[in-house]
């Protein structure tokens, strides 16, 4: 992600989202800000580790993290969801059919990305469907990128 639209989103929740607002504590000590409560967040979702990995590096604990993914994801689906989290339109499809076709990619809509996630939690009973010879479960995560998330 470019630090333009990292910022972009910071500022935006830090300007709607209670959670991501400056507060301070009974003691008068400033909050986390919200670009360490997102950097957390994002850190999570883009390395796939637990809330725990993130201490070293934003200095706050497994619990802070975690409820900071939670009011991150929460709020980018409210705030973005729908204009980013949905299925192209007929006129957007055509507009990126043409900048595509601009860039030497004729028939291109978007960059697909996927990976493997690893499943923690997956019931022993679903273990063996879900494996892929490692041992470890994992599930498919799919995403396909267009040239608007780059703005």
């Amino acid at each position: 992600m470019n630090k333009t639209l990292f910022l972009r989103i910071v500022h935006r929740l830090e300007q709607e989202v209670d959670y991501f607002k400056p507060s301070e504590d009974a003691t008068g000590r400033s909050s986390l800000t919200a670009l360490q409560k997102c950097t957390a967040a994002i850190r999570q979702l883009a390395y796939g580790g637990g809330a725990d990995t993130v201490d070293e590096y934003v200095r706050l604990g497994e619990t802070t993290a975690r409820k900071c993914l939670h009011h991150f994801t929460n709020a980018i689906i409210h705030l973005f969801g729908d204009e980013y989290l949905r299925s192209p339109t007929p006129e957007d499809l055509q507009r990126l059919l043409y900048i595509g076709e601009q860039r030497g990619f004729p028939g291109m809509v978007g960059s697909i990305d996927c990976m493997h996630w690893e499943w923690k939690n997956c019931p022993a009973a679903w273990k063996g469907m879900y494996s892929r010879g490692t041992g470890k479960p994992t599930i498919v995560l799919e995403a396909v990128a267009d040239y608007d998330l780059w703005i």
